[in-house]
């Protein structure tokens, strides 16, 4: 039963791209601009051992049931918290259905600041197992979000059964970009697994399997074009999903046809992620992928162009 060190603190997320097309379920990143943020405080009218939720937006306030109140609640057991209570804010710099990380950000910056709070005794799989059981309950068992929302950077999915994770740590001397263009358009998590097949034949499991070796390649070995090529080459997941976002087709040719190096699905979608290695490049690159889901789905988008967040979830 820590004592608190503080009586209240702020804790950041970043956004996630989870896949990075053939990496279904095992390999994601944290992009920098975007995320969410909780406050944490401690609070003399909250039970000892729990946790309410004071303010948030379009949520529901039981913390049971919501993405930030589970992992926090996760993080007081393994904490064995019983002498305060806390309560918590959850700000959303994310949108719902986004293809994001929205669940895993809130998740993230919740464990973090639960941890911090108390002087930080978690390590950092403590929190991602932790941030886990609010992904269990919201979007299914994967950490290709919540794993990178914690740690940063590019993180691969070794295996679940044990629980084991990889860093991958591109150089810091190499410059990229994603180009991430959002609709306006909802793509749930459940509706997009429902599509998937449960069963794919040989040549695609070779295929994606050496295209996501060439990821992780060129992922350590800073290559940002073959990381493109191969973000964009998954032939199992993105081809069924890729129908149920209007305009997607055509947008991920925009983004080539203008300069980007590989354009996919950002996780479940709506949001098409495109890399490139210059800035300038990439606003292009993104003003053309908003025109191109206007022009073929009819939907107005907003694009952004981020960094790789090398820090995870941090108190700010």
């Amino acid at each position: 039963d820590p004592p608190p060190v503080v009586e209240t603190l702020t804790a950041f997320a970043p956004a996630t791209v989870a896949n990075l097309g053939p990496g279904f379920d095992f390999l994601g990143c944290a992009v920098d601009t975007l995320g969410d943020t909780v406050t944490i405080s401690v609070d003399p009218g909250v039970e000892p051992g729990t946790i309410s939720i004071s303010s948030i937006t379009k949520l529901t306030k039981n913390p049971n049931f919501n993405c930030a109140g589970i992992a926090a609640i996760a993080a007081m057991r393994m904490l064995k918290v019983r002498s305060v209570g806390l309560s918590l804010s959850l700000h959303k710099g994310l949108p719902l259905g986004s293809g994001l990380g929205s669940s895993a950000a809130s998740a993230a910056a919740a464990v973090a600041a639960v941890n911090a709070i108390f002087g930080n005794p978690l390590d950092p799989l403590d929190l991602i197992l932790a941030g886990l059981e609010s992904e269990k309950r919201v979007s299914g068992y994967h950490a290709d979000n919540i794993a990178p929302a914690i740690l940063g950077g590019f993180v691969l999915v070794r295996n679940y059964n044990p629980f084991e994770i990889m860093p991958l740590v591109f150089p810091g001397d190499k410059d990229l970009f994603f180009v991430l263009v959002s609709p306006e358009f909802e793509a749930p998590t459940k509706k997009m697994r429902e599509v998937l097949p449960g069963e794919i034949g040989m040549k695609d499991h070779i295929f994606n399997s050496s295209q996501a070796a060439a990821l992780v390649a060129a992922v350590v070995g800073g290559d940002v074009r073959v990381l493109g090529e191969s973000m964009g080459s998954d032939s199992i997941v993105e081809p069924r999903r890729a129908g149920l976002i209007p305009g997607m087709e055509m947008v991920k040719r925009a983004a080539v046809e203008a300069g980007a190096y590989g354009c996919t699905i950002s996780g479940a979608g709506p949001t098409a992620v495109a890399v490139i290695d210059e800035e300038e490049k990439g606003r292009e690159i993104g003003n053309r992928m908003v025109e191109a889901f206007l022009e073929g789905g009819g939907l107005k988008a907003r694009a952004t162009v981020a960094r790789l967040d090398r820090v995870g979830a941090r108190v700010v």
